[in-house]
């Protein structure tokens, strides 16, 4: 296959394209025209600027791009980057792709478990609503977004992230070192749920999709074992053989970030992978306490 692919830089897009190249598959890594020197096409979202040969002899899209939500305070101005920076791209990518003289048959489009919001206790699979929010009003609207190509008949999913864990980014790279020191442990309360999901199930998930012709619509990419906040704490403590009953309390992680830590930190998502499951998804990490001691020994 051809795969064009947007965010092929990023943690998840670093990983899944030498996933892809290793079955044959030729990654085409879609830049941004600011990103500098590099091989290959470029587009720029902010400016609505795309050339539609790119999608000539393509047979698959991932699109990944977007703005970190988690690298630092929460402006409004970096709300609205965080915004412009799923929507503009994901419209501007649709409106050609529904334009194109042949449509690329698959777009997998991220998106992320934070399109539930903060739902306490509740289990959420695939068919659960909206919740409220910054973070669940960015996924709904990134989700829209690929309208024009779902009504020109590409098969679209919704890629719907939870937390990935890999030690080479993301957040476990930056909780490692306050764990490693002892210092780490749960968050506010620590009854919240993480959704989480390994890097290395998160790409075979991703491979597996883009042959499932009966998905499309929204996907949980998460682990089956969703865990309280304190649990995972307590698990990562034991992969790196350190106490972790540090504590940050609620109006400290609130002091230290703002609104994400209410958005990110403290709320609670118990996500769960309907769709992955009823299709048949092998997971080879699927408790915590074998993919962190997977990841970290």
């Amino acid at each position: 296959m051809r795969v064009l692919m947007t965010g092929a830089g990023g943690l998840v897009g670093a990983a899944l394209r030498p996933a892809l190249e290793v079955r044959g598959d030729t990654v085409v890594a879609l830049r941004r025209a600011t990103a500098g020197r590099g091989g290959g096409p470029t587009w720029d979202p902010a400016g609505g600027e795309l050339d539609p040969a790119v999608l000539a002899d393509i047979d698959a899209i991932i699109h990944l791009a977007g703005e970190p939500i988690a690298n630092g305070r929460w402006t409004a101005r970096k709300k609205a980057s965080i915004l412009r920076s799923r929507v503009d791209g994901t419209a501007l990518l649709a409106r050609c792709i529904a334009k194109a003289d042949r449509s690329p048959p698959v777009l997998l489009s991220a998106s992320a478990a934070g399109y539930y919001g903060d739902r306490g206790d509740e289990l959420l699979t695939e068919t659960a609503g909206s919740g409220s929010g910054f973070l669940a009003d960015v996924c709904r609207k990134w989700e829209a977004a690929t309208e024009p190509a779902s009504a020109a008949g590409v098969r679209v999913v919704h890629l719907r992230f939870g937390v990935v864990l890999s030690p080479g980014g993301g957040a476990l790279a930056r909780m490692l070192p306050p764990f490693r020191l002892g210092l780490g442990g749960p968050m506010g309360s620590g009854r919240q749920y993480l959704s989480w999901i390994a890097l290395s199930d998160l790409v075979q998930a991703v491979l597996h999709l883009l042959h499932r012709d009966a998905v499309s619509g929204p996907v949980n990419m998460v682990a089956p074992d969703p865990v309280r906040n304190a649990t995972f704490a307590r698990a990562l403590g034991r992969a790196l053989h350190r106490p972790a009953s540090f504590r940050v309390p609620a109006t400290v992680a609130r002091l230290l970030v703002g609104e994400l830590a209410d958005e990110a930190l403290l709320a609670s998502q118990r996500a769960v992978p309907g769709v992955l499951d009823h299709h048949g998804f092998d997971w080879q990490l699927g408790g915590i306490d074998a993919a962190l001691d997977n990841m970290l020994t």
